[in-house]
């Protein structure tokens, strides 16, 4: 069955944190530890057994209204950077005592190195804000620089004739139908033309009497030869 106490969790997880994370004289350990209405903060020195500064929400002058809150977080972490930095120490490493890093807790971290704690990590964190913001200031949001839906299209019907348009009236087709119709009857129909073929027998019928003129009547020389023949016999 798993454990639901918040304590022995929370327990736990330090325990698990604290074989990792120990503290040195060059670089002690910000151990932090909150209740519901006040927050704690040491830097401790592991090798020498010593706390070297610490701050909290139960002083007088950093009491305010509550501590329970983010505000009284950053106070803390404000001050506890002032303190550290006061006794001559800048770098440390952090002991979140098996909370969850947010609210409270992340509110503290960020204060002590705004106020001058680690400040090798917070000009890496700038460094990384502002490429971030360098790269997103470089690509292009989603569909910038694309046309809008629709831009560099035609309208709908644009670049396409009107109903109609480009073809001839209705009235105009049936005058070129009847156009049509009257240059088929005026061209030479084919009977037309069989009267050119007849002429060719008129011509032969022509040139007929004047091979019958050329040649003798065989009429007119039989009663020549007739009387030349009872000559002969007389």
């Amino acid at each position: 069955m798993p454990i639901r106490n918040r304590a022995i969790v929370r327990k736990a997880i330090h325990s698990r944190i604290r074989r990792k994370v120990r503290g040195s004289t060059a670089r002690p350990r910000l151990a932090i530890y909150r209740s519901t209405n006040h927050i704690y903060a040491q830097i401790i020195d592991d090798e020498r057994g010593q706390t070297v500064a610490s701050a909290s929400s139960t002083e007088k002058d950093l009491r305010g209204s509550t501590g329970g809150n983010i505000e009284a977080a950053k106070r803390i972490g404000r001050t506890i950077a002032e303190r550290a930095q006061a006794a001559g120490v800048k770098q440390v490493v952090f002991d979140r005592g098996g909370y969850l890093y947010h609210g409270r807790i992340k509110a503290l971290t960020d204060a002590a190195r705004e106020a001058g704690l680690n400040p090798e990590e917070t000009r890496a964190a700038e460094a990384e804000a502002a490429a971030a913001a360098a790269e997103a200031e470089a690509t292009p949001l989603k569909g910038e620089g694309k046309p809008a839906k629709g831009e560099g299209k035609p309208a709908k019907g644009e670049g396409k004739p009107a109903k109609g348009e480009g073809k001839p009236a209705k009235d105009e087709a049936k005058a070129a139908k009847g156009e049509d119709k009257a240059a088929k009857k005026k061209t030479p129909a084919a009977g037309e033309e069989k009267p050119v073929k007849a002429a060719a027998p008129a011509a032969a019928d022509e040139a007929k009497p004047a091979e019958d003129a050329a040649t003798p009547a065989p009429t007119e020389a039989t009663p020549a030869a007739a009387n030349e023949a009872g000559a002969e016999e007389e």
